[in-house]
């Protein structure tokens, strides 16, 4: 199978992993910067060019697409399927998991867990969003905020109330949610993979911060997960239409509660908490699809 990994550097702990573990399985792999393609499209024919060369006879790709790049990134990826090149997860699924705000309007829509949350346009109501959250203490996120960047957590009616008139005041696009004290600075990460979760780690903030996000200083440790929390990760990551993804949730008095849905977690945390061969399910995952795709054409 020749294989191409979509990533900005491949020094990146997973995008040599999956390397690795593509290699391993005697697979020819090719890591290509998405930004350094060009797309060219024509009547009846769509190609493009990395570097300058043509890529082509590629069987599979597999995107680790940066949210600061996500509309480049995925038209690349685009292409490639267009191109009829299987991938790991289809284009139009991370373009739906980057939308914060569309994202759990679907995982609402599919009767999932989420905190309670709210999203205006500038209003300058900011005590009645605060009243209709229910009060203090609040989380104040960026729509567009990634790795704990742009989250705040207002311990007040006061300073949640600042904070809101302080991002609409610089235009930037917010939501507000309920603080879940039972979480204790905690979350679960579930990675899943094809319908299946295949490792889950639990991330502590560490000491006097209430983001469990690894990349703030946060830590990992290997977790069971209950039955409702396999199945909410299973059912958040079909609902984004994901094969590969990373379901962040939170444990709460009400049973889990889906934060996010990403659709290039990182592998480095799940796999050293795990210690698991996460990559290689990936790669067993894209080899499943790929026989799956060819024995379809042979019998067409």
């Amino acid at each position: 199978m020749k294989l191409a990994i979509l990533s900005r550097r491949s020094d990146l702990y997973s995008t040599r992993r999956l390397v690795e573990a593509a290699q391993f399985r005697g697979h020819e792999v090719y890591v290509i910067d998405h930004l350094q393609c060009d797309i060219m499209i024509e009547q009846n024919a769509l190609t493009m060019y990395y570097k300058g060369e043509k890529l082509e006879g590629f069987d599979a790709v597999i995107p680790r697409i940066g949210a600061s790049v996500t509309f480049y990134g995925t038209a690349v990826l685009r292409q490639f399927e267009m191109m009829d090149v299987f991938s790991a997860n289809r284009s139009i699924a991370i373009t739906r998991s980057r939308d914060k705000l569309r994202s759990m309007q679907m995982l609402a829509a599919a009767g999932l867990g989420l905190p309670k949350t709210a999203f205006t346009n500038y209003s300058k109501e900011e005590k009645q969003i605060v009243q209709n959250m229910g009060g203090a203490p609040l989380i104040i996120k960026l729509l567009e905020g990634t790795q704990g960047l742009g989250v705040v957590l207002a311990e007040t009616i006061k300073a949640a109330k600042s904070v809101i008139e302080a991002f609409h005041g610089l235009k930037a696009r917010i939501l507000v949610q309920e603080f879940i004290k039972e979480a204790k600075a905690s979350d679960i990460r579930a990675f899943v993979v094809n319908g299946e979760v295949v490792g889950a780690m639990k991330r502590t903030g560490k000491e006097g911060e209430f983001r469990s996000n690894l990349h703030r200083g946060g830590t990992a440790e290997l977790i069971k997960l209950k039955r409702s929390e396999k199945a909410a990760a299973v059912k958040a990551a079909e609902t984004m239409g994901l094969s590969v993804a990373g379901v962040d949730m939170l444990q709460s008095d009400r049973g889990p509660l889906i934060l996010e849905v990403n659709s290039s977690p990182g592998l480095e945390g799940i796999e050293k908490a795990t210690e698991s061969d996460i990559a290689g399910k990936i790669i067993e995952y894209v080899e499943l699809n790929y026989q799956k795709r060819r024995g379809a054409k042979r019998n067409a």
